[in-house]
Order: structure tokens, then C-alpha cells, then sequence
């Protein structure tokens, strides 16, 4: 069996985290490089912001979906995690999280035939 399939959700997580890194965005919202990654893990470092495990968490409970994009981005002055999920039947949700205490801000979802709803 291959190794990749039997992966625990502790290292998908971690992944995940690792993406985050690479993600992480500017004050504009804008992924720039070494120096986004700087401010994000001062962010963290700081406690404005909680781990992605946490937030990853917290969303599982009330939007259960596989994962497919993380980004990390400053807007009106706060930091909000962007996360793409795939649920059930299709539906490609888009959540802005709040950073600081993993409340659900704007949750977006889009059906297969693009029907937006919020």
C-alpha cells in the first residue's frame, strides 16, 4: 500500500501548514515573498493569529470538506485565513476566518453548475 494513502490527518495538517507558509499574503493581500512569510510567522509569533491546525479545527466542525487552498491575508487591518473547501455533492465553498479566534466571517459557496450562494 502506498505510504501517501495512509497519511494521518496530524501530517496533512502539517502540510498544509507548510503550504500556509508559502502562501502567506501581504497587508494587501498580494503572496510577495520572504517578507510575507516574516510578517506571518510574526503574526503568529505575536498571537494575532492562531496555528492552521487550530483553524483547520475549528472549520471541520461546521464546514467538513477536504481542504484544497489556505491563504493567509490582511484586510481593514486583521488577518483572515482564506480556506477553498470541496464538500459533499460538488460544492466548492470559500471561507474568510477570522485569525485571531477562528470565527467563520464570509462563507461563500458555488455548486457545480456555479449557482453562487452565501
Amino acid at each position: 500500500m502506498d505510504r501517501r494513502k495512509r497519511r494521518p490527518t496530524a501530517a496533512r495538517l502539517a502540510a498544509a501548514a507548510l503550504a500556509l507558509a508559502a502562501l502567506a499574503a501581504a497587508g494587501n493581500g498580494v503572496a510577495g515573498g520572504d517578507h510575507d512569510h516574516d510578517r506571518a510567522r510574526q503574526a503568529l509569533e505575536a498571537g494575532e493569529v492562531l496555528p492552521l491546525r487550530t483553524i483547520l479545527e475549528r472549520v471541520e466542525r461546521t464546514h467538513p470538506g477536504k481542504v484544497m487552498e489556505v491563504e493567509l491575508e490582511r484586510e481593514g487591518g486583521r488577518w483572515l485565513y482564506e480556506i477553498k473547501l470541496l464538500q459533499a455533492g460538488g460544492t466548492l465553498s470559500k471561507l474568510k476566518v477570522d485569525a485571531r479566534d477562528g470565527s467563520v466571517v464570509e462563507p461563500r459557496r458555488r455548486h457545480r453548475e456555479g449557482e453562487e450562494k452565501r
